[in-house]
């Protein structure tokens, strides 16, 4: 069982986003289940939300035993918010330590998103990770939040109230204007409202939610590209995480995330997701499509 939490539950975000990942199943359609949508600042779905509740879905036909160690999904279609989604799980295999299950995420019968999920019943074994960097802790770096409303502008105004989602940047933001350094690698502290339920699969979805977040922003910071560029389009094509160790998603999670390349209108992003004690839970990895208007 996971150890409680004291962060500060932020209301109803918070009571939206347990109803969001915890997704049910359709009476009647065996492996099928239904998922709510959470409001969102642009007229598509975020992709994070997808994420997490394909990674719940699939863990539903699983043996509670069996935690995720993978999963890599491709993003098919923008997801509509007023839309309900249908996840629809195959079971591919189960062997004696692991359990694979493709899902699809649907909107009025049409894949948003495919993938696969992989789970282990937990063994012992070699143990090593990559050391996390030596930045500030959360404590004392200013949220997103209060930045996005220091823009003064309708459109952060209302991100900064719709993500149910708390960001503190170690480095500048890059929401309205460019870091003063062009670099590779950032680092942001990261965690959903407080009071997930002690379910491990949830905290592993919320971990799914979470990675999907600011895993793209190495890309831009690299060319000094802020999300506010005009003309600019950015969409998530595909993502991959793997779990490495127990953690919680509504405490917080150093996300460190960097840009090995990017040609062809894609940019691809790496990232690395440590508990507040510096451990190693999570490795992402992102390609989003990133179009600059002609003539940038």
């Amino acid at each position: 069982m996971l150890s409680g939490t004291d962060g500060q539950d932020h209301g109803s975000d918070g009571r939206l986003l347990r109803e969001v990942l915890d997704v049910r199943p359709l009476p009647e359609r065996e492996d099928v289940f239904a998922g709510a949508n959470l409001p969102h600042w642009r007229p598509r779905l975020f992709g994070g939300q997808v994420l997490g509740q394909a990674a719940v879905a699939a863990g539903r036909t699983v043996p509670a035993e069996r935690l995720l160690h993978s999963m890599h999904a491709y993003f098919l279609r923008p997801g509509d918010p007023d839309v309900p989604v249908e996840l629809s799980v195959e079971r591919l295999r189960d062997g004696r330590s692991f359990s694979a299950r493709r899902v699809q995420a649907l909107q009025d019968g049409a894949p948003i998103l495919s993938g696969i999920a992989s789970f282990q019943v937990p063994a012992e074994g070699l143990d090593h990770a990559r050391p996390a960097p030596d930045v500030p802790g959360p404590e004392g770096l200013p949220s997103d939040a209060e930045l996005l409303e220091a823009l003064d502008h309708p459109a952060a105004r209302l991100m900064a109230r719709a993500r149910p989602v708390e960001l503190r940047h170690v480095e500048e933001a890059i929401y309205a204007a460019p870091a003063a350094e062009r670099r590779e690698e950032q680092s942001v502290w990261v965690r959903l409202p407080a009071g997930l339920a002690d379910d491990p699969l949830l905290h592993q979805a919320g971990l799914a939610f979470l990675s999907d977040v600011t895993v793209l922003e190495p890309v831009l910071r690299r060319h000094g590209l802020p999300w506010g560029t005009p003309g600019m389009s950015v969409a998530s094509l595909d993502h991959a995480i793997w779990w490495h160790r127990p953690a919680r998603a509504d405490e917080w999670l150093l996300h460190v995330t960097a840009s090995p390349s990017a040609s062809g209108a894609r940019g691809l992003a790496t990232g690395w997701i440590y508990d507040e004690q510096r451990r190693l839970v999570a490795t992402v990895a992102q390609e989003g499509m990133v179009r600059l208007p002609q003539g940038s």
